[in-house]
């Protein structure tokens, strides 16, 4: 499936782009592909961040067990500093 991967704060400073198209079936590729695009200061701030599909939470799930559906919207959400 096809869809766009939205990069916020920390993420976004590491991919270098605040957005991009991805093709994956479920969220766990698609955020493998992204770091290999991306480099390792993208995986690390991947392995702390938070994730929306559609707007809705991945919350504690499994990445391998999240399934993306025809366009769907991943952002990713890096800790935030501040309020």
């Amino acid at each position: 499936m096809s869809g766009l991967i939205r990069y916020w704060a920390g993420a976004k400073a590491a991919a270098g782009i605040a957005e991009e198209p991805y093709d994956g079936e479920v969220l766990a590729d698609v955020l493998a592909a992204a770091v290999a695009r991306h480099g390792v200061e993208l995986g690390a701030v991947v392995r702390r961040s938070s994730f929306l599909v559609d707007g809705a939470p991945v919350g504690l799930r499994d990445p391998a067990a999240v399934p993306l559906p025809p366009g769907a919207v991943v952002e990713v959400l890096p800790p935030f500093a501040g309020g």
